[in-house]
């Protein structure tokens, strides 16, 4: 980043940044909302420039520091700075422009913040800086892009790997082993944070729903006083697909209970219901197949590097081992359809497997199950019913009940 441009290059910047000096392409001030004071305020993000160079600039109440790197496969580009408050105009990121096709943001973990920018095509920063606030004008962060080859991209990234490998703190300890003889039920909140997973007409997201959802799960579990229960986010935080397995397996988990809500786009029809999904490494169907591909995007969506994956968890697929962990998911799975066809609406085709990420434990029963289709308004007006949300999770955790009962009696006889 301490490569000096050409002079056409500066020639092109200096342009865009007379550009977004001025107030022509700066969006409509969004309402102001009452925000903590601790976190910086982001309020207008703009974009400039052409396939060759580009300009991201994004208005700050104060300076703050950043952080930036890239990934490939696909080409994108991610801004880590501390936790902010975004006020940005709406759809704001959804069109791109010059090297940038589209960006997206949002809390990654407590205190910090991220900006992922999915890029047309290979591309290097040239520059990524935050301006301090003047008299006339806020503190601005700035970020230059300049395009290059496939080869310099990745060797770039290479550098960059290498360098945070260096820097990186030593990895927490797993949580102690717990005493606790009572079985371990972890829920599995889909998405959060950055990942806003699918949005309703209503403008409502799929990871707040699911978060709801989930914690009056965990209640109910929890009432009955037989299992203990461990949820992989508990408030609007990204957890990377295979931490949400390693939660489950280092806290030694009996159960993994993954929850979403599906979206169907309107030239593929109008499904509707609820349905639960088992591990497979053939899918069982092409909406099967469909879903797990949408599922299996979170940490690309939210910029993680999928090289970092360990083998263990990234590259299980079903064999041998597993067999009695796929008997044991299956029975829990068509457990859960039986309580909740009393209770909602189920999909045509109620029971469903593909290769989900988040499901590839080896030693944890695990399902996932889409509670309805936010694109579905007779599914979406029950997903947003608190009624509904707590009788469905009454129908869930039942299940529970009896998925426990019957294997540790099966247990027991062994």
């Amino acid at each position: 980043m301490g490569w000096k441009p050409l002079p056409v290059q500066a020639v092109r910047w200096a342009l865009l940044g007379a550009l977004f000096a001025g107030t022509a392409v700066t969006a409509a001030a969004p309402a102001t909302v009452p925000v903590p004071d601790s976190y910086p305020v982001a309020t207008d993000a703009r974009l400039g420039g052409d396939a060759t160079q580009t300009r991201f600039v994004m208005d700050l109440d104060r300076k703050i520091d950043l952080h930036v790197f890239t990934l490939a496969d696909p080409y994108r580009l991610v801004l880590d700075i501390p936790q902010i408050t975004f006020q940005l105009p709406p759809q704001v990121g959804e069109n791109g422009r010059g090297l940038i096709k589209a960006f997206r943001f949002g809390l990654v973990m407590p205190g910090g913040s991220r900006m992922v920018f999915d890029l047309t095509k290979p591309a290097r920063v040239d520059k990524a800086y935050v301006m301090d606030a003047t008299a006339d004008v806020p503190a601005r962060l700035v970020l230059d892009l300049v395009a290059t080859d496939r080869e310099s991209f990745v060797h770039a990234m290479a550098v960059e790997e290498k360098v945070a490998r260096s820097e990186a703190p030593a990895a927490p300890a797993p949580p102690p082993a717990s005493n606790d003889p009572r079985p371990l039920v972890v829920l599995d909140p889909g998405h959060g944070g950055i990942d806003t997973g699918t949005r309703a007409p209503n403008g409502e997201c799929e990871k707040d729903i699911v978060l709801d959802f989930a914690k009056r799960l965990r209640d109910r579990i929890e009432k009955s006083g037989k299992y203990r229960v461990l949820m992989t986010r508990s408030d609007d935080t990204f957890v990377p697909l295979g931490d949400r397995v390693r939660i489950a397996r280092q806290a030694g988990a009996a159960l993994f209970v993954s929850i979403h809500a599906d979206f169907l786009p309107r030239k593929e029809g109008d499904a509707e219901g609820a349905t639960v999904y088992t591990l497979s490494d053939t899918p069982s169907d092409p909406q099967a197949a469909r879903v797990a591909a949408e599922e299996n995007r979170a940490d690309v969506i939210a910029g993680v590097n999928l090289k970092d994956e360990p083998d263990d968890v990234a590259g299980i697929l079903l064999d041998l081992a597993q067999r009695e962990t796929k008997t044991f998911s299956v029975q829990f799975a068509h457990k859960l359809v039986a309580g909740l066809k009393t209770v909602t609406h189920l999909n045509k085709d109620p029971v469903r497997s593909a290769g989900f990420r988040v499901l590839r434990s080896p030693d944890v029963p695990s399902v996932l199950i889409e509670l309805g289709y936010v694109s579905n308004k007779r599914d979406l007006q029950s997903l947003n019913s608190d009624s509904w949300r707590d009788r469905t999770a009454d129908s869930v955790a039942s299940a529970v009940n009896d998925y426990f009962a019957t294997h540790l009696a099966g247990a027991r006889a062994n």
